[in-house]
């Protein structure tokens, strides 16, 4: 619908590189030049907007007492201005309540929202549920449609308090979620859904069932609601569709994911946008467009109309998994003395873009460096990728002979071999059939993103600093299947318990990985302890023997139906398999780099410098055995409150921790259940301070599955 629009905005985006909108289409089977890309500048960069352009603060109005939507509020600061616990008496934190949804083993990511003594939040049953925040206590729960992996409001939900008045009459508070491909309001007091809103509750999401579900926003009387690649708007109190936005710049088959979130400047009716990379990215690198708008983007909006008021990209023809995969955050910082409104996105490559908010431009000059060119031939990697100086990155953005563990004289040794026969370095691009190792694939930022303190303009953000190692290699005949005959066993299998999240071609959606030429990929033997076990964000699958059989069969090619015209595979075109993708590690399992492997970070953006660095998490076995703390890799966001306190869970530890926001010192912690990996919220209740997290472990770091929201609080006597 805004395709003609879109294209006319395209002159007021923030475009980096000049001439880059004119994308010329790679020439197949040649390698592009190195010559020509040495001839060129070291550095570009885009200059910092001068200080007349920079937008003035607006007054914030907010509370920030309360928590009714997933990362707090509309802008996703994540901080919480209640500070019953502090400093000097969080280390008395105890369980508060504990509830258990008792409907399912799953992990849920989702941050819950607290309105009115009551929390709202995703089960992993597939459920939301309203449980009263004082005690634990049940009160209702509603089962919606949903399809594939992604559970109901996977990650996040909005509790929005009603309006007393509109051209409608009255309207009462309503909870707002996305569920399959429907996004439903229901009456927050009972769970029902709210009959006037759409059809029964509910109205169609044009991105389907893509992708996991995000918290939506409202602006005046319009609910945004972004799912997969399209970004819908709709009439708060109807469900009637106001606009919406493809954020599929190019005429493509891949489909650019906003899989992480949404914010929302209320006061200008902007909505910002992360857009992840197309899912299809290594196997099929040949075949994609230069430049990929808008894949690895933040994505500015008016909230009233759907226009698109500016875009600024990261990383350019992403071949690496290097997506931006966390929300923004909307942020007020000083320049020159001057309070002024900009809005942070972080990435895996550990950068943090801050940029104007109405404008899209830098706040400190970015700095772009000369990229290395590709020996894939067909291939034709992007020219300049990003450089930051400032603000200063987070996390290790190339691996070196530097960054090789030091644990024991033999995973050094192990680890020194494998990189000896390997590729590394700043934007190294593959070469056939060599490992390429590098930092980011999960983080730097992951989807749980960041929290941002208002009162001194620093962001808080929990890291992963883990090497990875990929192989690419050429050779692979493409299995042909009719697509005239009908489908097979496997193929049956396949699309009732597989295809919603992995796709109907198997080309993989949002997050769930492409499982074609699985045979190059993942041995058979692994085969089914993956199906049967879970793995990563996928949970385990029931399947009768015979069922396991046939889809087996499917996904390693053994069940082709004869192809037309007698096409036999051995004559189709060389494609290109990742034959190892897969984190880095040493002899016993651990990250074949130095620590720290897993950090939390503070970034002052108002100087662009980090203010402190602290490992997150530790391996208790090699504590035990006298070794410094050295984090692990985690998957849960922080939470910044008036109390002077970072919360953070998310590492292989299972515990739930909290620091001192001003230098990083560690407070106290909790073993929790399961590993936490979801973001922290905090809440109070009759004048008592909670804080609540899900955990029920799982996610990417696998490990056993729970059902459990645990809250914490000071004991009765301690709240003063």
């Amino acid at each position: 619908m805004l395709r003609s629009a879109l294209l006319s905005c395209l002159s007021v985006s923030v475009c980096w590189l000049s001439g880059a909108n004119a994308d010329v289409p790679a020439q197949p089977l040649t390698v592009e030049s190195a010559a020509a890309r040495a001839a060129l500048p070291l550095y570009k960069v885009i200059p910092a907007a001068k200080d007349a352009e920079l937008t003035p603060a607006a007054a914030d109005t907010e509370s920030h007492r309360s928590w009714m939507r997933s990362h707090a509020d509309a802008g996703g600061t994540r901080y919480s201005a209640l500070d019953q616990i502090r400093r000097d008496n969080v280390a008395k934190l105890q369980v508060a309540w504990t509830y258990r949804s008792g409907d399912g083993l799953a992990d849920v990511a989702a941050n819950p929202v607290i309105a009115n003594g009551v929390m709202y939040a995703p089960t992993t049953g597939k459920h939301i549920a309203a449980v009263n925040a004082a005690t634990g206590v049940e009160l209702w729960r509603f089962k919606p449609e949903t399809s594939g992996y992604w559970g109901p409001a996977y990650r996040g939900l909005l509790y929005w308090p009603g309006k007393s008045g509109s051209n409608q009459g009255a309207v009462g508070p309503r909870l707002f979620f996305a569920s399959g491909t429907w996004v439903y309001a229901l009456d927050p007091k009972t769970g029902k859904p709210i009959e006037t809103f759409g059809v029964g509750g509910r109205v169609p999401s044009t991105g389907g069932d893509d992708g996991p579900p995000v918290a939506p926003a409202v602006f005046e009387d319009i609910l945004v609601a972004p799912k997969a690649n399209v970004v819908d708007a709709f009439n708060v109190v109807t469900g009637a569709r106001v606009w919406d936005f493809n954020l599929n710049a190019e005429a493509s088959k891949f489909k650019y994911n906003c899989w992480a979130g949404m914010v929302l400047d209320a006061k200008r009716g902007i909505a910002f946008f992360q857009v992840g990379d197309p899912h299809l990215l290594i196997p099929e690198l040949t075949n994609r467009e230069e430049r990929n708008l808008y894949s690895n983007s933040i994505v500015a909006l008016d909230a009233r109309t759907g226009r698109l008021l500016w875009y600024f990209q990261d990383i350019a023809h992403n071949i690496w998994d290097l997506d931006i995969s966390s929300p923004p955050n909307l942020v007020t910082v000083t320049r020159n003395g001057k309070k002024v409104d900009a809005v942070a996105q972080l990435t895996k490559q550990g950068n943090t873009l801050l940029l104007d908010r109405t404008t899209g431009k830098p706040l400190f000059p970015y700095r772009m460096r000369r990229a290395p060119t590709s020996t894939i031939p067909g291939e034709r990697t992007w020219p300049y990728q990003p450089d930051l100086e400032l603000p200063q990155p987070f996390s290790r953005q190339e691996f070196t002979l530097a960054d090789i563990t030091q644990r024991t004289p033999k995973a050094n040794a192990f680890v020194r071999e494998q990189a000896s026969q390997a590729d590394f370095g700043w934007f190294q691009p593959f070469r056939d059939g060599r490992p390429l190792i590098l930092f980011g694939i999960e983080g730097g930022a992951e989807w749980t993103g960041a929290s941002f303190d208002p009162t001194t303009g620093w962001l808080f953000v929990n890291a992963n600093e883990i090497p990875w190692i990929l192989t690419l290699k050429s050779g692979h005949k493409a299995a042909v299947r009719d697509p005239n005959s009908p489908p097979t066993a496997g193929e049956k299998v396949f699309l009732s318990h597989c295809a919603a999240c992995h796709g109907q071609q198997r080309e993989g959606k949002g997050t769930a990985p492409s499982l074609v030429n699985l045979k190059e990929r993942v041995h058979e033997q692994y085969f089914p302890d993956i199906v049967r076990n879970g793995q990563g964000g996928m949970p385990p699958q029931v399947l009768s023997g015979e069922e396991f059989t046939a889809v087996a069969d499917f996904l390693y090619e053994r069940d082709l139906p004869p192809a037309q015209d007698g096409v036999k595979a051995s004559d189709q075109p060389s494609e290109y398999s990742l034959t190892k993708f897969s984190r880095f590690i040493d002899d016993e399992g651990y990250p074949a780099s130095t620590p720290p492997w897993g950090t939390l970070n503070a970034i002052d953006l108002n100087t662009g410098k980090i203010a402190w660095k602290v490992p997150l998490g530790e391996y208790e076995e090699l504590a035990r055995k006298g070794i410094p703390k050295t984090g692990t890799e985690n998957y849960a966001g922080t939470i910044v409150t008036a109390g002077g306190l970072v919360f953070a869970a998310g590492a292989r530890d299972s515990k739930i921790r909290a620091f001192d926001k001003s230098n990083g010192k560690e407070l106290w912690e909790h073993k929790l259940p399961f590993m936490g990996l979801a973001t922290p919220a905090t809440y109070e209740v009759d004048g008592r301070q909670y804080v609540v997290i899900a955990a029920t472990g799982g996610g990417k770091l696998s490990g056993p599955r729970g059902d459990v929201y645990i809250a914490f609080a000071l004991p009765q006597t301690s709240k003063k």
